[in-house]
């Protein structure tokens, strides 16, 4: 996947050419590729940024595409062309899509299943910064925990872009949501975002301030896209409670106590959204039209607190990887 030759139509993209850090990716000229059927092609305005191309340009994540290849997995941009048997998407339309990669650049085929329209109150920004984050939130505590309105929701990493969307989505579902993160700056804003309580780990531990919160019953669910030590996640879990596992942001795949476990009687439920849609398309589509409905009523919203232009993709995963950033980093793409 080499600069394109002189003449034909061309895109800019950053291409992984060896794994590594992002500093090993390169911004190249590609050839455009004529459309196979059931796809549309869409000049990208947006690019999301998310842990999982981080962890796809190093060789560690669990979809390994074949070298080489142009990491992003959500887009938002508008259609240029369609395939001739695809049906419902115009020329012009304004449009998200989440493929597994792709998304890095100034052009993107996507299956035509897999666009979406662009809620009409979002920039293309806060649409890229959307589907992963959102459905990933919604699948876990909608359709995997099942959360009831009552329940105390616990939070972990919760300015982060599955956090803070979890904030969004446990209160629309009515729970009590209680946020966890390691800065005052930082559950600020998931307090801003109508989180209910907030526990700083980083000067309390995050079990009594579960119990300071919860007069000492703890929590029906505990969200983890961080991968926070075991044994204080499943500490703060109520009987019956349930430990949704969503990722491991903070590079390390913790193991989880047996004993503590069965003790609490409660339970450990894997998390992984996109793998999910790929099994059971209508359980997919329901999660995202109701996702759509609530983005349309203006009570969900992604939180973009940095855009940085297509080359400096690098600059911008190495923030995420900083563990600094509030919410979602976004990719701005001109078209030149």
């Amino acid at each position: 996947m080499g600069d394109a030759e002189m003449g034909e139509p061309t895109y800019r993209a950053i291409v992984c050419e060896a794994l590594g850090p992002p500093e090993l990716l390169r911004q190249r000229l590609l050839p455009c590729l004529p459309l196979a059927p059931g796809t549309v092609r869409v000049a990208v305005r947006a690019a999301g940024i998310n842990f999982p191309d981080v962890l796809m340009i190093e060789g560690r994540y669990q979809h390994r595409p074949p070298l080489p290849f142009v990491p992003g997995l959500e887009v938002a941009g508008t259609v240029t062309e369609i395939a001739a048997n695809v049906e419902g998407i115009a020329i012009g339309q304004r449009v998200i899509g989440r493929m597994r990669t792709g998304g890095y650049a100034q052009e993107a085929v996507l299956s035509a299943a897999a666009i979406r329209p662009l809620p009409t109150t979002f920039s293309f920004e806060e649409g890229a910064a959307f589907l992963a984050a959102y459905t990933t939130a919604y699948h876990a505590l909608k359709t995997r925990a099942a959360i009831a309105r009552g329940q105390r929701l616990l939070i972990l990493g919760a300015a982060g872009g599955v956090g803070l969307a979890a904030v969004q989505v446990g209160k629309v579902l009515g729970a009590r949501v209680l946020a966890a993160a390691s800065s005052e700056e930082k559950l600020a804003l998931a307090l801003g975002h109508g989180a209910d309580g907030a526990i700083n780990y980083s000067g309390e531990r995050l079990e009594d301030g579960v119990k300071r919160l919860t007069g000492g019953e703890g929590v029906d669910v505990a969200l983890d896209p961080v991968g926070f030590a075991q044994e204080a996640a499943l500490r703060c879990l109520a009987w019956n409670g349930k430990l949704l596992i969503a990722g491991f942001a903070s590079g390390a795949i913790p193991a989880y106590a047996g004993n503590r476990v069965l003790l609490k009687g409660c339970s450990l439920i894997g998390v992984r959204a996109g793998e999910a849609g790929r099994r059971d398309p209508p359980m997919r589509r329901r999660e995202l039209q109701a996702l759509e409905a609530l983005a349309e009523a203006g009570v969900v919203r992604p939180f973009v607190s940095q855009c940085f232009p297509l080359q400096a993709c690098a600059e911008a995963m190495r923030r995420l990887m900083s563990r600094q950033a509030l919410g979602r980093i976004a990719l701005s793409i001109d078209g030149e």
